[in-house]
């Protein structure tokens, strides 16, 4: 029974790490972060949580860059068509072209921006197996380790009390976030 929840439970993490990438709305980081706490309370390993969280990350920015590249073109035509909105795409397209590697990686801790890079990049056709797969496997690994890291530190500082560690863990990604936003304005 132990063996079958935990079989569960990694393929619950990694579903949801894939799903973050084309829906951002999913989770993600709030599963790492708790999956964390998990390990530090001796119910998860935290090697696996970081592997796991790690692959899911990777193979979901690979789906939507392959959703930006093979279906991509209807939706820049239905909701990209006027002329300022031209304009943007361009932008994106030369900044991705000329900035592309770095922005991959940071783009990974900005809530939507992942789903954004990942699926411009597919669009423009940025090279998958130059350009793409080694930045987002370096993103992908960096997100999970701070994510994984993060709730495990939290969760041996309060280990009697994991609600504390959730909760001040979650604040500390808001901060991180919330500087990476700062930065970027």
């Amino acid at each position: 029974i132990e063996r079958k929840s935990c079989v569960q439970a990694r393929s619950g993490r990694i579903g949801i790490c894939v799903g973050d990438a084309v829906f951002p709305a999913f989770p993600s980081e709030t599963a790492m972060i708790v999956c964390g706490i998990q390990a530090a309370r001796g119910h998860l390993s935290l090697e696996l949580v970081i592997v796991v969280g790690a692959a899911g990350a990777f193979v979901g920015d690979n789906l939507s860059y392959g959703l930006g590249r093979w279906i991509g073109q209807p939706v820049v035509d239905r909701f990209f068509s006027g002329e300022r909105a031209q304009g943007r795409l361009e932008w994106a397209k030369t900044f991705l072209a000329e900035r592309g590697t770095y922005v991959l990686v940071v783009a990974r801790f900005i809530p939507g921006g992942r789903t954004a890079t990942t699926f411009t990049s597919g669009l423009v056709h940025i090279r998958w197996l130059l350009r793409f797969v080694p930045y987002i496997f370096v993103a992908a690994v960096l997100w999970a380790l701070y994510g994984a890291l993060l709730g495990y530190i939290g969760g041996r500082i309060f280990q009697d009390h994991p609600l504390y560690a959730l909760l001040v863990a979650f604040g500390v990604a808001a901060g991180v976030t919330a500087a990476v936003e700062g930065a970027r304005w």
